[in-house]
């Protein structure tokens, strides 16, 4: 099969950080398969157009980030429960006879983190979710489906969250606070998926919502997690429950791999090779 037939790639922009092409090919050479895989760099106006040029010259997949996952979804011709969910979707695989199939594997990917990398049974816990954009959308369902006892969903624009709460639909478990209305309430886990690390700001929560046993996780990995590790080992979270998203990133990789080669590659370790940088 020649090269072009194997190719795939990961859109945003920007992208050149992205770890998804090391992480796809270290996948690929775990199971003996051949592919390329590159980042392309497309602006919100170029991106319709890069994805159906991609796949008209034989991708045959493609994941997607910032700031594209909705727009992804959009532009797919069909989409899975958890991309319809979630309102984004961060992989795209083509379908027979043209278009394409969108998928999520931010909230499985979170989800299995969390439980069999790091051991965290999330039933009957009360989780608090820190921001509603489309990666707080993929992890609320997640959690949800997890069998939480509780979760609590905080934005700065309160009605996003409150989006989040109405579609899920279950006002006994999952519900909203506002951002500073969290005196009196504490949780098991506390998750950030908020941009605050990447675009800057303060986490003014107040300290009590932590226990002595809470665990904390946030969505970004390396510098980007740094403010929110600080918050949470500052409000009494011990260091070594505090997680950040790098495992995240590489179980939402295999997820997508498994559906474009029908074969889910071992993650360990590929994070273990990732987590010595960060």
């Amino acid at each position: 099969m020649s090269a072009e037939a194997h190719r795939f790639a990961v859109f945003g922009h920007p992208i050149a950080h992205s770890l998804s092409p090391e992480i796809h090919k270290a996948f690929a050479a775990q199971l003996g398969l051949q592919l390329s895989y590159e980042t392309i760099d497309a602006t919100p106006g170029e991106f319709d157009d890069a994805v159906r040029r991609f796949f008209a010259e034989g991708g045959l997949g493609a994941n997607v980030t910032l700031p594209h996952k909705t727009a992804a979804l959009t532009l797919a011709k069909t989409a899975s429960d958890a991309a319809t969910r979630a309102g984004a979707a961060n992989t795209l695989t083509p379908l027979v006879g043209g278009g394409f199939e969108a998928h999520n594997t931010d909230g499985s990917g979170f989800v299995r983190d969390i439980t069999e990398r790091h051991g965290f049974d999330l039933r009957g816990h009360d989780a608090l979710l820190l921001g509603a954009g489309g990666a707080a959308r993929a992890v609320a369902w997640a959690l949800m489906d997890a069998g939480v006892q509780s979760l609590t969903i905080v934005n700065r624009s309160p009605e996003k969250a409150d989006a989040i709460a109405d579609a899920i639909g279950e006002p006994a478990r999952c519900h909203t606070r506002y951002w500073d209305g969290l005196e009196g309430e504490c949780f098991d886990l506390i998750v950030n998926a908020t941009s605050i690390g990447v675009t800057g700001g303060d986490f003014d929560l107040p300290m009590s919502i932590v226990q002595d046993h809470s665990t904390a996780y946030d969505l970004c990995y390396g510098a980007a997690a740094a403010g929110f590790k600080g918050w949470a080992i500052a409000a009494g979270v011990r260091p070594d429950w505090f997680r950040d998203g790098l495992g995240m990133l590489v179980e939402q990789a295999a997820d997508a791999f498994d559906k474009w080669h029908g074969q889910r590659p071992d993650t360990d370790p590929v994070y273990r090779m990732l987590r010595q940088r960060f």
